[in-house]
C-alpha cells in the first residue's frame, strides 16, 4: 500500500454516512473515506453477520469493538477481539471473509 498526496486530514466519522452492505446473513455498514486509491474505512457488522463473498483485496484492519471470527480459504480461522489486528496482502493467496456472532466495529485501510 503506498499512500497517495494529500494535505493534512481530519476526518470526523459521525459526518461520514454509513452505506449498507448486506451479507450472505446481517449487514455491514461502511463509512468511507477515500483519498486516491486509498481506502479508509469505519466497518460496523450487525450480529449474525456473514461476509457473502470471498475477499482477495489487501488490508490493515484493527477491531474496535466485538469480536471478529476471520476465515481464509485454506480453512484457517481466527477470532479477532478488541485490540487486535490483521494484515494481508493483495497477493491473492489468502482470500478471507468475515462473520460475527456478536457483531463488530473495525477501522480498515486498503
Amino acid at each position: 500500500m503506498k499512500l497517495p498526496d494529500s494535505p493534512f486530514t481530519v476526518t470526523d466519522w459521525s459526518n461520514v454516512a454509513p452505506v449498507e452492505h448486506p451479507g450472505e446473513r446481517g449487514s455491514a455498514f461502511w463509512r468511507t473515506f477515500t483519498i486516491g486509491t486509498l481506502r479508509i474505512r469505519i466497518v460496523e457488522y450487525t450480529p449474525g453477520y456473514l461476509a457473502d463473498h470471498w475477499c482477495e483485496r489487501g488490508h490493515v484492519l484493527y477491531v474496535l469493538e466485538g469480536e471478529l471470527d476471520t476465515e481464509l480459504r485454506d480453512g484457517r480461522t481466527f477470532k479477532l477481539k478488541p485490540g487486535m489486528s490483521y494484515t494481508v496482502s493483495d497477493s491473492g493467496d489468502a482470500a478471507h471473509r468475515s462473520s460475527t456472532a456478536t457483531g463488530a466495529k473495525l477501522f480498515i485501510v486498503d
